[in-house]
């Protein structure tokens, strides 16, 4: 697996600490500065997904790959270089929504060319495409997440935000995704299909309570423009495109949220039937992280 940027590193390492718990050796491609961290157990080697492999050595005795951080340019080498060295099956983490770049020209295409590139690679496949992940608010991966709120919460104590009143976003929790990982690969059930690892539309407000539950005190939420969000996102260095995505998404889960929540829960095979339990709640995500706003 790669670490990466968010939330690849993210998961990777609680998908890490599963597979060993589970009894399996893990071997991680991590970037030279994501290199720390991870379980001593956890055979660690410099280099990164998205650029030329030097060899096939990385996936010597490899049954199962997770793969993340990939990228279109340089993945069908690397795929080659897995089936070669006797690799099986690979889980890609995929993103939310590839499938409306098919009505793009194909050169534009990232996470589509990506799925394409693994479907023809020889391999077992399974596409996991997730809704915004919680922990990612730790790295800023997207603004969705919340990305600026530790260093508002922490030093004014308050959250500003487009949408405030009315935005929703679905979020899923690292280990839940981590867990659906495992489970696509270390068994057959999901070969050769796309697993919708989607959480509920979380609204904004909830999200601040949640966290001002967890930390033991108020919050003032304040309500924005979507051109004051924007110009923030900006200032932050969030290239448009996120941008755009996160503003047209708070407000089409506010304007069809019903609609959305049962497109979540209809979902088959939802993440409870995959993991085996509840998925971790929000509110159970910001008593873990709750140094973070401190």
């Amino acid at each position: 697996m790669d670490e990466g940027c968010s939330p690849t590193g993210l998961v990777g390492r609680r998908l890490a600490r599963q597979l060993l718990a589970a009894g399996h050796p893990v071997r991680a491609l991590a970037e030279p500065e994501e290199c720390s961290g991870w379980p001593a157990e956890v055979e660690v080697v410099t280099g990164s997904i998205s650029q030329p492999l030097p060899s096939a050595e990385i996936f010597a005795g490899v049954d199962a790959i997770f793969l993340a951080g990939a990228h279109p340019s340089t993945v069908e080498a690397s795929l080659r270089l897995a089936r070669d060295a006797g690799v099986r099956r690979i889980v890609l983490l995929s993103s939310h929504g590839p499938e409306y770049e098919q009505y793009n020209p194909p050169e534009t295409w990232h996470w589509l060319a990506i799925e394409r590139a693994v479907e023809r690679s020889g391999l077992e496949w399974t596409h996991l495409r997730p809704s915004a992940v919680m922990g990612s608010v730790r790295s800023g991966t997207y603004p969705a997440t919340g990305s600026d709120w530790p260093q508002s919460i922490r030093t004014e104590g308050a959250v500003r935000e487009a949408f405030l009143d009315t935005g929703h976003y679905p979020f899923i929790h690292e280990d839940d995704l981590a867990a659906i990982a495992v489970a696509a690969m270390h068994t057959d059930h999901y070969a050769g299909t796309v697993i919708e690892a989607v959480g509920l539309p979380l609204s904004t407000q909830s999200r601040v309570r949640s966290i001002a539950d967890a930390i033991g005190r108020d919050i003032q939420a304040i309500n924005v423009t979507a051109a004051e969000s924007r110009a923030t996102w900006q200032r932050n260095g969030w290239p448009e495109g996120a941008i755009e995505v996160t503003l047209y998404a708070l407000q089409e889960y506010g304007a069809r949220l019903t609609e959305l929540t049962e497109w979540t829960v209809t979902q088959r095979p939802s993440v409870r039937d995959i993991i085996g339990r509840s998925p971790h709640t929000y509110d159970e995500w910001a008593a873990e992280n709750a140094d973070l706003f401190l």
